[in-house]
């Protein structure tokens, strides 16, 4: 959840509109027209006749001569020129263009009565509907070019601090933190994590090129470039001139969204100046309060109708767990002539993962506060740096000032002083790291979120591996670790030994990793091992030795496969988003269980029996995720996401030569994944899947569609499917999976308060098999099959959020229900805690 709450942190979008000469009129886009103004009569030249758009304050008067420029970004589609004893003119307008109109005014040839307008309408929606009309304008990237300095400051404080917490002997070593408890309004709150960064962005229209480069930050707690990185500008953007805020992973409704109207009620409430700005004030509320949507209010320009600022919180009821308050404050200023940029920007979320409602005021429940502060400065409008400067894939790079360890730097350089609070967070939380009693307590925190303990220089784990069961190995057993970063922050060594009482057999595994660059992310890594399998699972399901895997089977797993592997390969990355992996490995395969390797007999005789299985390759995987944002450690990374589609490419080539490996074989599987954002709607997921073998191969090596034989719903497995149920050389899966968010729910009153949330889900697979080619190798066991009579096809319907924390699925097997060992129908479900 932490993670998702700094993906909020904001770099605005908005709201942009340039004056540039007329010689230029394509690179920002303005409206220029110019003209004379004459009496059509006479044709003299009419001074200080007032020519401007039509609903719109942009206007001009005509000089002495008659002549008259209007240049602005804010063009309608028509203009209108007025003076006393003359008929109003209107001609039309081509927006984006430079164009000339010249105006004849025709003499007023009678008196005009009294004319009295009234205006029954709501009076906000006027000015929303040009506020939502200059949306497009008041887009910053309609700029040719711009940059700016940015500094970001962000905060997580505990909150609901109180007497009976300070004394807990939890805290005994360190109550010295409590000194700086703040109750000075509001739930009492204990810093306890605070970063800056200083960077500056870059924006670039033809082609549009987005840079950030971060020259500074400064970090209490988190020792991780990646985190320094993601704590910058570029990251952190959410934009309310967008129809749709992402926020928690959730689609919120901006209160400027085209359809707004739809969604909230407006009331027009004052007229003031703010600043050198005369301004509307227009306040905002959901309809409809299990929405996603915000309540707040917002100052309007009242000639660009741009925003000029905003004050927004997420409306009480909305169908979201574990935010208690969330709170952006944003302000605009015209840095130059029709030029709105973003100058300040705050963020306050308060989290609890327990509501607080109804518990007594002396033992509240404990949460966190995040703060997020930004400011924006030094802006260059519409000169682009040379192309060479925008040349590269990484939207963010990190160029340290290595003056930016001293507290000099920043004092200098930050955009407003720290209170003295916020000093001495750094001071409190580096003391802090140094007592050995809080260290232990990150090491349990750390424990239970990685599966690993530390000690010293070896972690110790996962511990969710050391005891499971199966049928084959009976009750085993396993103890693991790897060395931890107090060994070495470039290498890793890691090992594990497992023991079964069934069958009384030790299995172990042993590997090494090295880190051999940074800056391009390239890592070498060697393995051996010889342990039990599950061949057919997919991806994403429970490893074979998690004790969950254990508790949630619903068949016995008597189709195991005993495997010894030995492997290398070597990963680089070339830029954010794009990586190659080459791998070597050779495996000899045993049968377990109820799995035999039958080979045909000689003549149509008796099966022989195979022991094993020989086989090598060398792979080439190759993913781009463009602009994918991720947190990184030393060897592994956590995706943050992109909004673009992943994609995968798998080839692989048998080696029959290579000891005794028996098969040689071309491979190709091609996987793209992409989340959709679907603003009321929700959002999707797809995950479309093909492949195919060339080459005669034995069933363990050919496409075992991933089936599912647990109770834990899988999202990458079709889970009314058996293990070895279906086998393909050549196959085209496609998975569909949507998530409604309560937008049905979310209308009955009751379904309304449990904030229960739908999702539906349709799986297909169609692909087939030579089987005679295949039964060369071995025979096909009893309940092995083809997808010769067309697609597997499964659908699923359930509720999430049960609990906050439970998922339940029905699921339908639409095809090949015929088979042994199979049900139409079946109950699945799922542990899942999101926002």
């Amino acid at each position: 959840m932490i993670r998702q709450l700094l993906r909020l942190i904001l770099d605005r979008r908005w709201v942009v509109l340039a004056q540039v000469v007329a010689a230029f009129p394509l690179l920002a886009q303005t409206t220029r027209i110019s003209g004379t103004v004459t009496d059509a009569a006479t044709g003299e030249p009419l001074p200080f006749v007032n020519v401007g758009f039509v609903d719109s304050r942009v206007s001009t008067n005509s000089d002495f001569d008659g002549r008259y420029v209007l240049d602005t970004y804010y063009a309608t589609d028509s203009i209108r020129a007025v003076s006393v004893g003359y008929e109003p003119f209107t001609a039309a307008v081509k927006r984006d263009k430079v164009q000339q109109i010249d105006i004849r005014l025709k003499p007023q040839t009678a008196e005009l009565a009294d004319v009295v307008v009234t205006y029954k309408g709501n009076p906000a929606w006027p000015i929303l509907r040009r506020l939502v009309a200059n949306k497009p304008v008041n887009n910053r990237e309609k700029l040719e070019a711009y940059e700016y300095e940015a500094y970001n400051k962000v905060e997580f404080d505990l909150n609901n601090i109180t007497e009976d917490f300070k004394q807990k002997k939890l805290f005994k070593d360190f109550a010295f933190i409590f000194d700086h408890v703040d109750s000075s309004g509001g739930k009492p709150f204990l810093p306890i994590f605070m970063t800056e960064t200083l960077s500056e962005v870059y924006y670039r229209q033809k082609p549009r090129t987005r840079r950030e480069v971060i020259h500074g930050t400064k970090v209490s707690g988190l020792e991780n470039t990646s985190i320094s990185q993601f704590m910058g500008d570029m990251y952190q953007n959410v934009n309310i001139y967008d129809n749709f805020l992402v926020l928690f992973g959730k689609n919120f409704v901006s209160p400027i969204a085209d359809g707004g109207r739809g969604y909230y009620d407006y009331y027009l409430v004052d007229s003031n100046w703010v600043g050198r700005n005369w301004c509307y004030q227009i306040t905002f509320a959901p309809k409809r309060v299990q929405e996603l949507a915000f309540t707040g209010s917002m100052w309007v320009n009242d000639t660009s109708y741009a925003v000029k600022r905003i004050e927004a919180s997420i409306a009480r009821g909305a169908n979201l767990n574990f935010v208690q308050g969330f709170q952006v404050k944003q302000e605009y200023t015209e840095v130059q002539p029709e030029v709105w940029m973003l100058t300040k920007d705050q963020l306050f979320v308060d989290l609890n993962v327990v509501k607080d409602r109804g518990k007594p005021a002396d033992n509240p429940i404990q949460g966190f506060y995040g703060r997020r502060t930004a400011s924006y400065r030094d802006f260059t409008i519409n000169a682009p740096k040379p192309p060479v400067f925008y040349e590269g894939a990484d939207e963010v790079v990190l160029d340290i000032d290595p003056l930016s360890l001293g507290a000099g730097y920043w004092e200098e350089h930050r955009h407003e002083n720290l209170t003295k609070q916020e000093v001495a967070i750094y001071h409190m939380v580096d003391t802090m790291k140094t007592i050995p009693r809080f260290r232990t307590y990150v090491d349990i925190v750390t424990t239970v979120v990685t599966g690993y303990y530390t000690k010293g220089k070896v972690d110790l784990g996962p511990y969710f591996t050391t005891y499971s069961f199966n049928p084959v190995e009976g009750n085993r057993f396993r103890i693991g670790g790897r060395t931890s970063t107090n060994f070495s922050t470039r290498q890793e060594l890691n090992g594990y030994l497992a023991y079964g009482t069934r069958d009384e057999a030790f299995k172990f595994g042993l590997g090494a990793k090295a880190l051999i660059g940074r800056e391009t992310r390239q890592i070498v890594e060697v393995g051996y091992k010889q342990d039990v399998e599950q061949l057919g699972e997919s991806v994403n399901a429970f490893r074979q030795d998690n004790i969950l895997s254990s508790v949630f089977r619903r068949t016995p797993n008597t189709r195991l496969t005993l495997v010894e592997e030995s492997s290398a390969s070597y990963q680089r990355e070339w830029f954010t988003g794009l990586d190659n992996t080459v791998m070597l490995r050779y495996r000899t395969l045993y049968p377990l269980g109820d799995l035999e390797y039958l080979r045909p007999g000689a003549d149509g005789g008796q099966p022989e029996v195979l022991n094993t299985i020989h086989t090598a390759e060398v792979a080439l995987n190759t993913r781009f995720a463009y602009r994918e944002k991720y947190v990184s450690g030393d060897f592994t990374r956590v995706s943050l996401g992109t909004r673009y589609p992943t994609v995968e490419l798998h080839l692989a080539t048998g080696l029959p030569s290579m000891a005794r490996s028996e098969y040689g074989y071309t491979k190709a599987v091609a996987h793209v994944y992409q989340r959709l954002q679907l603003g009321t709607f929700g959002w999707m997921r797809l995950n479309a899947e093909a492949g195919r073998i060339w080459g005669n191969l034995p069933y363990p090596l050919l496409i075992l569609h991933s089936g599912n034989e647990t109770f834990y719903y899988d999202d990458l497995a079709f889970n009314t499917m058996n293990y070895f149920e279906f086998i393909s050389d050549r196959y085209a899966q496609l998975f569909v999976e949507h998530h409604f968010e309560g937008l049905f729910l979310n209308r009955i009153p009751l379904m309304r308060r449990l904030k229960w949330r739908e999702v539906v889900v349709g799986k297909v697979v169609a692909g087939a098999l030579d089987r005679q080619r295949a039964e060369q190798e071995l025979l096909l066991l009893p309940g092995m099959y083809t997808l010769d009579g067309g697609p597997f096809m499964e659908v699923s319907a359930g509720v999430e959020n049960i609990l906050k924390i439970l998922r339940v699925d029905g699921v339908w097997r639409l095809s090949y229900n015929d088979h042994p060992r199979t049900n139409p129908f079946a109950l699945r479900l799922k542990l899942a805690v999101t926002f």
